[in-house]
């Protein structure tokens, strides 16, 4: 493999001169060919309309397109123009006069779109065998199922026939897929992706997902495709995540009790998650057991209770018409959903609500949960021989998601002895997309494996601009509210988080106020020293009643840290210093009230 598709890779490259995207798109062309046994595409990339886009982008300045010249693929149940959307069911297709908003965006931002590809049909399915244009083989073993329903875009970015691709996730069709064939899968919180011009499986559920080789590339794409949709009823924006976790030096994660964990015999996908345990505890993460008994039972929900009566509304005057146009399993899971009465829905969803608050609870002791993305994987013929079951096995610890809302995101954690890929999820509550992404990062830039089938390299190191704001306020103090100080319950009562235990920058004097408890932080233009101090973090909202309370002659100024940054912080009014004791030597007020405490 000649180019890497890491986004970073190919912009570096585009930028030398190394590479064109016309040239790149020629080079995909040959590899896409070599994959033709693979049931990858339902729409191959067509070369007259790919060299037309690269001529376009040629024309254009990169610096202006995030995602100039990346190549990426779509699900076939999402619309691109005068392109058939056919959700792998050749007798529903239509030709559409307009993109799927959230490809649009994409496109908006300079990636060129290299086909559609195959699927589960009607995206129902977890496996990626339900499709009459093939079943889809696994990147890494032909014989071993790809995963589904997002199966041939998964095998598409694991092949390195693209960058990216997008799949849709209701059931966990966006995080089987990618712990299959070793890549990162982004689930994002429902709504924050378009579904406009993507054809529904639940359309109450559905959120379009994103497959990647790295942490890195998923949240560049997902900052690009971001964005409200009026005309999606199910839209929303994003909100401001709070805590940092995925950066945190210390944080808490869950783990499901050993009495909920399924392997389904795999005693090699046991044994590579105990590893990913001890391997989140190695970046700081404190483990807490979960009683998962509450999500198992919300997952059963999905298609035992009336949520699959969505799926047939999704299709319903096309299932009646035309019912033998479909897979027979297909048929009989949708048709499934003609028998609940609406007493049933209610049920289920007061049922499902009961459900979510005991599982909500869960967030007052842990910032996010580590689970196997799927208990084990299947060869197509385990999978073809039990379709329902098999299926049903592999939804083990997907099929909650959405209907508790929340975000998530799959991660590759290594290999079984035969070579096959094992991924863990890392889930949290809506909008705590950026933190999962940033922690999945630091996940991966920890480990040194490439990802996908045939990339060579692990991802770059690089820094990347988050998706959405963190709604949070960084103050640096010095005084009475360092940690276990009398004034410390000021910031910890209003959920103030401890970052980094540090110093300012050297152009600082201290002062010991007339009152005896409060420190003076002057900031001069010479003599001045570090003076140690503690930097925290807390809600823009909490930190605006913080400041309020604050009392002359204290206020909050910039303070510059030893490392050139700047933060909120405690700053003293040049009046508060008269008659004050300047106790700068001590170069902290820790260090000076032991001084007088004997």
């Amino acid at each position: 493999m000649s180019s890497s598709l890491y986004i970073h890779n190919l912009r570096s490259a585009y930028r030398s001169g190394q590479l064109t995207p016309t040239s790149l798109v020629e080079e995909l062309l040959e590899r896409s060919a070599r994959y033709t046994d693979h049931a990858i595409w339902i729409t191959p990339p067509q070369r007259e309309h790919l060299l037309m886009r690269t001529r376009e982008l040629e024309g254009q300045d990169m610096e202006g397109l995030p995602l100039y010249g990346v190549p990426f693929a779509i699900k076939d149940n999402m619309d691109l123009v005068d392109v058939p959307t056919t959700c792998a069911c050749p007798d529903f297709a239509y030709t559409p006069k307009n993109s799927a908003m959230v490809v649009q965006k994409l496109i908006d931002a300079g990636a060129i779109a290299m086909g559609k590809t195959n699927l589960d049909q009607f995206a129902t399915g977890l496996n990626g065998t339900r499709s009459p244009y093939g079943a889809c083989r696994n990147a890494f073993a032909p014989d071993y199922i790809s995963g589904g329903s997002s199966a041939g875009s998964a095998v598409a970015v694991a092949l390195g026939l693209a960058s990216f691709s997008l799949g849709t996730d209701t059931a966990g069709s966006g995080r089987v897929p990618a712990a299959f064939n070793n890549l990162v899968g982004l689930k994002p919180t429902c709504g924050l992706l378009s579904t406009s011009g993507v054809v529904p499986a639940c359309r109450s559920l559905d959120s379009v997902s994103i497959f990647a080789l790295s942490a890195q590339d998923a949240q560049r794409v997902f900052a690009a495709a971001l964005g409200e949709d009026t005309s999606d009823p199910y839209s929303r924006t994003i909100q401001p995540h709070g805590f940092d976790f995925g950066r945190a030096p210390r944080f808490r994660f869950g783990v499901p009790a050993a009495k909920d964990l399924n392997f389904f015999g795999d005693d090699q996908y046991g044994r590579l998650f105990d590893a990913s345990v001890t391997r989140l505890e190695s970046l700081g993460g404190e483990r807490v057991e979960l009683d998962f008994a509450p999500f198992l039972e919300t997952a059963r929900l999905l298609y035992g209770g009336p949520w699959v009566a969505e799926r047939y509304h999704a299709i319903r005057s096309f299932i009646n018409t035309y019912p033998d146009t479909l897979f027979p399993v297909t048929r009989d899971i949708t048709l499934g959903g003609a028998k609940p009465l609406a007493a049933d829905a209610f049920a289920a969803l007061y049922r499902l609500q009961e459900l979510k608050r005991k599982c909500d609870c869960i967030w007052q002791q842990v910032d996010c949960v580590l689970t196997p993305t799927a208990g084990t994987i299947f060869t197509r013929a385990q999978l073809l021989a039990e379709p329902v079951a098999r299926n049903t096995d592999l939804g083990y610890y997907t099929n909650f998601m959405n209907l508790l809302d929340y975000a998530a995101v799959a991660v590759p954690a290594g290999f079984r002895v035969d070579g096959l890929p094992f991924g863990v999820t890392l889930f949290s509550q809506a909008h705590q997309d950026v933190p999962l992404l940033h922690l999945a990062e630091r996940w991966q830039l920890t480990d040194s494996v490439p990802n996908g089938a045939v990339e060579t390299m692990p991802p770059p190191v690089e820094i990347v601009a988050a998706a959405a704001p963190s709604g949070q306020v960084r103050v640096a103090v010095v005084g009475a509210h360092l940690s276990g100080l009398p004034l410390n319950h000021q910031i910890t009562s209003r959920g103030g988080r401890l970052i980094s235990d540090t110093s300012t920058a050297s152009c600082y004097r201290l002062y010991a106020l007339t009152d005896g408890k409060r420190p003076g932080l002057i900031r001069v233009a010479h003599g001045g020293k570090a003076i140690g101090c503690e930097v925290w973090e807390m809600s823009a909202a909490a930190f605006g009643s913080f400041v309020n309370g604050i009392p002359a002659p204290l206020g909050i100024g910039t303070v510059e840290l030893f490392d050139g940054s700047h933060v909120n912080g405690f700053i003293c009014e040049g009046v508060g210093i008269a008659n004050a004791v300047d106790i700068t030597d001590f170069k902290g007020w820790r260090a000076y009230l032991r001084s007088i405490q004997g």
